[in-house]
């Protein structure tokens, strides 16, 4: 993004341009957030109730907030140059304490300190470093200046609301009592934070860089899908040390086959089709509305869907694959079967929204999908945990395939558009360090 004005700028902040892409400073920051949807699964498995889920939602909604900060900050200044990754650190910190503070977010453990109040603090650092910021960029605009302040707001009221959850009396209250009085006052900080944003469609900013903005969103995808892959992979064998059965086997081609169609399904056309609609659209005020409603919301259900899908994991191999359980087994879990259909189903919806936002074009398939997952959820609460799995990899990869095929013509025009620009990015790169390095 940058300002209207022009910002005066220093060597110790330095501006993006168009033609950024991602730094590997970027990429660290994300390794932080690799943890935190860990700990987001984990958490939410050792408590598989509706408001254990609600609060698993809530979390991981903070969580988005906390990194799309990170990636605005990334498109308008150069994360690698000057003080900036001296900031950054400063700020991955606090967040990697946030990440470790999330088992004890809602309910306060005795003997240490308290769980609530470090990740309300913590909240407030990652938040405070980000807008502050933008706050060092402005300094010298003062229309800019005010605008600043205006968002500002939402970061102050916000933390207050998670901070007055976290000094609520948890003794003198019961344990439920306070965990229901928090999730009300998250949901509250969420509704500013995100609320506000729906509000300001003028800040004064604009998106710098479409491919920057677009690869570091598909880069967090990624790293939700690494998450589900470490579910599959922990599950069944280091964690439970169980034997290398074939039900151990299957499950782990099921659990592949279900996470490669969700990267197809999302990075072979749809990823690179909005990425190449960011470039083309011009307009200040359009292409923020749009990087907004694409990239900062969409996406995070986008997100949300593969977390729950990790969940469910988790509890179908916990006993889907154990060689201890008599040959007959039982049913999958209801809460466990939801996260794990409905996860994959909120992730095809999500698309869907996607598409019809940035390319105004209806993903029928994966409607189609989302319809019969909803459809099997009841056929397959009565079966075998392996069938169940077995079944959401079959419907997961037909809609794949299905959608693949629907999308040829705008496949091949996406994707030659984008080996061009690659081409042609690699050559100007090339004559660059013939003549200089």
């Amino acid at each position: 993004m940058e300002s209207v004005g022009g910002p005066r700028w220093s060597r110790a902040i330095q501006p993006s341009a168009p033609g950024a892409r991602a730094t590997r400073l970027e990429l660290f920051y994300d390794l932080v957030f690799v943890f935190a949807f860990l700990n987001v699964t984990t958490v939410t498995a050792g408590n598989p109730t509706p408001r254990g889920l609600a609060q698993c939602l809530v979390v991981l909604a903070l969580l988005w907030w906390c990194w799309t900060g990170f990636a605005a900050l990334g498109n308008v200044v150069r994360t690698d140059q000057g003080v900036v990754p001296l900031l950054g650190f400063a700020t991955v910190g606090a967040a990697f304490l946030l990440a470790v503070a999330l088992p004890q977010a809602f309910v306060d453990r005795p003997g240490g300190l308290s769980g609530p109040l470090v990740f309300a603090v913590c909240y407030f650092l990652v938040r405070a470093s980000q807008v502050g910021i933008f706050g060092w960029v402005s300094r010298h605009d003062p229309a800019l200046r005010r605008r600043w302040l205006v968002l500002a707001v939402p970061v102050v009221v916000a933390t207050g609301l998670i901070i007055a959850a976290a000094l609520l009396p948890q003794n003198a209250l019961g344990v439920q009592v306070t965990v229901g009085v928090r999730l009300g006052l998250w949901t509250a900080a969420l509704a500013v934070e995100y609320g506000l944003g729906v509000v300001l469609r003028g800040t004064g900013w604009t998106v710098v860089s479409a491919g920057h903005w677009a690869e570091r969103h598909a880069l967090i995808v990624l790293v939700a899908l690494g998450e589900s892959i470490i579910a599959l992979g922990l599950g069944p064998g280091f964690v439970a040390g169980l034997p290398l059965t074939w039900s151990v086997v299957v499950a782990a081609i099921f659990g592949i086959a279900v996470v490669a169609g969700l990267w197809w399904t999302y990075f072979d056309t749809l990823s690179l089709a909005m990425e190449q609609t960011l470039h083309r659209t011009r307009e200040r005020d359009t292409r923020l509305t749009l990087a907004r409603d694409a990239y900062t919301y969409l996406h995070l259900p986008l997100v949300a869907g593969i977390i729950l899908f990790a969940l469910g994991l988790k509890g179908l191999l916990a006993e889907g694959t154990d060689p201890a359980l008599p040959r007959q087994r039982v049913p999958l879990p209801g809460f466990d079967l939801l996260a794990l259909y409905g996860g994959v189903a909120l992730y095809l919806a999500s698309l869907v929204a996607l598409s019809r936002r940035v390319l105004a074009r209806t993903r029928w398939p994966s409607v189609g999908a989302v319809g019969l997952l909803a459809v099997l959820i009841p056929v397959a609460a009565g079966l075998p945990e392996l069938v169940t799995f077995g079944l959401l990899a079959l419907a997961t990869v037909a809609a794949t395939v299905v959608q693949t095929v629907v999308d040829a013509p705008l496949r091949r025009h996406v994707r030659q558009v984008a080996l061009e620009e690659q081409v042609a990015s690699e050559v100007e790169q090339t004559v660059w360090r013939g003549r200089h390095l």
